[in-house]
């Protein structure tokens, strides 16, 4: 039996071209115009689903993270799992194009042409969205999938090839030592189906690039990893503010933006977006989305076999938490059958402005030298055993100083974000004994307004920003 002539993780432009020159009749005598393809797909995405969840090719795909960077390839596949943080609208494209052998070529799912464009008027201009991604706010380490992966030959010369480069430039800022690299499952080097890329940019930028990811990006929190999002095909619908993705696509480093944009090329400079001039490739990496599926609590669970919840093992399960949660809160009983009722609750429903299932819950009697010790405690406990878990340090200072809702901007169309802007089945813990007489200004006095509504109604609003407009 015969595979694939593509490799969907180190080579997946190469199933989506090969797809496209299938839907679109290459070489036939009755071809297809790509404008029937514009906000459909053509093929591509059921060789994608086929490979990635009825041949369980999921696994073989890297998770994108600080971590991973080190070794993730220009134009490989990846998932990323995240937080849309915001919208940042509509981007049109040349999604097909005509090349110097009047074949029609396409650039789904990617940034920069194969090929050189014939004429603007031999091109299908297409539309994609934006989206920005975080990491998902207050995520417990455990849920992190692990990025152990195995070595083979391949990667080791992959390494190596990167290293004796490294040592050819004589730059020591861009060497990273050996025992801090991963091992990548993308052995390979990227193949476009065989033929040689002509792309504008120069041989020693796009080897620099292609051969030492990290010293591409630099990032303000070494932890967490903001994304630009590119989706394709989908309705509005499908994806709205503050919902978690898992994204899986063609991680690409928008290397058009590293060198200088040719003046003369009016087509590019036309659809030329300036929501990424906020994003320079070296702060924020683009993934073009070829599938997406949204995440609940549970989907950040470790892997382990299902039981049938039986009554005896659900007893079992509730008498363990329990002792457990009288122990952290000073065998005080009441307190952790209260406490064990809030970690179970969620809003079912909503009747008016009622949230019919939440149970806040207020731990009193506590000052500053015991909330020490037991608010370290049920910190701790909740990211044992909460997925997504806050926690707030009530002062007057942080009332005073701190954005604790989202706002929107409408002069820049963007969404500044908020301490509260969290996704749904977060935990959040406040910790009011910092708290000290004193006077709030009119943010700390928003934001107070905004804890008692968050506590009662389960919501958070967003504000805009006024700005003054000079003529």
């Amino acid at each position: 039996m015969v595979g694939p002539p593509y490799d969907c993780v180190a080579n997946p432009l190469g199933a989506v071209r090969l797809t496209f020159e299938k839907a679109v009749g290459l070489g036939s005598e009755t071809p297809t115009h790509p404008s029937a393809f514009n906000g459909k797909d053509w093929g591509a995405l059921e060789v994608f689903r086929n490979f990635l969840f009825q041949e369980s090719g999921l696994s073989k795909v890297p998770i994108l993270n600080p971590k991973t960077l080190r070794w993730a390839q220009h134009n490989s596949l990846v998932r990323y799992r995240g937080m849309i943080q915001d919208m940042l609208g509509n981007e049109f494209y040349v999604g097909a194009y005509k090349d110097g052998g009047s074949s029609w070529r396409t650039n789904k799912f990617t940034d920069v042409s194969q090929y050189p464009m014939e004429s603007p008027s031999d091109t299908c201009i297409w539309e994609r969205r934006l989206l920005y991604c975080i990491p998902v706010p207050g995520h417990s380490s455990w849920t992190e999938p692990s990025c152990d992966m195995d070595s083979n030959s391949s990667s080791s010369q992959s390494r190596e090839k990167r290293r004796r480069m490294n040592d050819e430039d004589g730059d020591p800022m861009d060497l990273v030592p050996e025992d801090e690299v991963k091992s990548s499952p993308i052995a390979k080097k990227m193949r476009e189906d065989g033929h040689p890329s002509t792309s504008p940019e120069p041989m020693d930028l796009k080897t620099a690039s292609s051969s030492s990811t990290m010293s591409m990006f630099q990032f303000d929190d070494k932890d967490n990893l903001p994304c630009l999002v590119k989706i394709y095909d989908s309705p509005e619908s499908d994806l709205k503010l503050n919902d978690v993705f898992e994204f899986i696509g063609v991680l690409t480093f928008d290397l058009e933006f590293a060198v200088e944009k040719d003046d003369n090329d009016e087509l590019s400079n036309g659809l030329y977006d300036d929501a990424l001039v906020h994003m320079p490739p070296n702060k924020v990496p683009c993934l073009h989305c070829i599938v997406h599926r949204k995440l609940a609590v549970h989907d950040f669970l470790p892997g382990s076999p299902i039981m049938e919840p039986k009554p005896h093992l659900v007893k079992e399960i509730r008498e363990g938490l329990f002792l457990h949660l009288k122990a952290v809160l000073g065998y005080d009983g009441v307190a952790a059958h209260f406490m064990l009722l809030h970690l179970l609750s969620k809003v079912h429903t909503r009747v008016d402005d009622v949230a019919v299932g939440k149970l806040s819950l207020n731990l009193i009697g506590l000052n500053k030298e015991s909330a020490s010790v037991f608010g370290t405690r049920l910190s701790e406990t909740f990211k044992n055993l909460l997925p997504f878990t806050n926690f707030m340090p009530l002062t007057l200072e942080y009332l005073n100083s701190t954005s604790l809702a989202p706002k929107k901007d409408y002069q820049t169309n963007r969404l500044i974000p908020g301490v509260l802007q969290l996704p749904e089945g977060s935990h959040l813990m406040v910790d009011e004994t910092q708290l000290e007489s004193g006077s709030l200004n009119s943010v700390g006095i928003e934001n107070t307004k905004l804890l008692k509504n968050l506590i009662e109604f389960q919501k958070v609003s967003c504000h805009s920003v006024c700005q003054n407009m000079c003529a």
